[in-house]
């Protein structure tokens, strides 16, 4: 498959056009081979990854994290990432988040996507159901609720859209990357399920644009965090 068949692939489905500003998705890195026979999936690009790639004879990496600095070692490769663009898509990484989950998005405010249970649940109850993908789930409950019903979502790091959520009448956000004083001024209930275990998800859309057409390999990922 030719390298840029796979750009318009993605592209397509995440145009570029919905990424931030300050962001660097799409290409990274080229090198001169134009025909792709293998790719690895990687949420995001670490020396460990790119040896990964190399030791399994991959001709690209497809990352959902952007690099900001290219070290020059990488360029052996063709690297290529779709970040906020992905984020904001149709489909994308929050709404994989939710489809994984088993529930069904309700509305959506740019970032933030919603889901609006047909009866309240418990805290206790979705905590649990979070837990399922997150065994290291945190969650901030200042205002000692009891139940909730509309939940904001974003995947990775969404703290700074904890007031839209609020604004926009949910009573909980899920999102990763907590901070204590954020977590402490909280006016709704929040899950932090970790941002790797949020995202990590979305490399499945990934396989599935590509699927059939290359081979796919899926990098060994996991947390940086450790437990003693």
């Amino acid at each position: 498959m030719q390298k840029a068949e796979i750009y318009t692939l993605i592209n397509n489905f995440a145009s570029p056009e919905l990424a931030e500003s300050w962001d660097c998705s799409g290409i990274l890195a080229e090198n001169d081979n134009s025909e792709i026979k293998k790719v690895l999936l990687a949420l995001t690009i670490t020396d460990d990854v790119f040896n990964q790639a190399l030791e399994n004879n991959c001709d690209m990496i497809i990352s959902h994290h952007p690099l900001f600095y290219v070290p020059l070692k990488y360029k052996k490769l063709n690297l290529f990432c779709a970040h906020t663009n992905l984020d904001l898509a149709e489909g994308g990484t929050t709404d994989t988040l939710i489809k994984t989950l088993g529930l069904k998005k309700s509305e959506e405010n740019s970032f933030v996507r919603y889901v609006i249970l047909p009866e309240p649940v418990t805290v206790k109850d979705f905590a649990q159901k979070l837990g399922k993908i997150s065994p290291d789930l945190r969650y901030v409950n200042n205002k000692n609720t009891q139940s909730i019903q509309k939940i904001g979502f974003c995947a990775g790091s969404g703290s700074e859209f904890i007031e839209t959520a609020f604004d926009d009448g949910a009573d909980a956000f899920v999102t990763g990357d907590l901070k204590f004083h954020t977590a402490l001024e909280s006016p709704i209930v929040l899950f932090d399920i970790g941002h790797f275990e949020s995202e990590i998800l979305v490399l499945k859309v990934f396989e599935n644009l590509l699927q059939h057409k290359v081979e796919i390999l899926y990098a060994r990922e996991a947390a940086p965090f450790k437990k003693l």
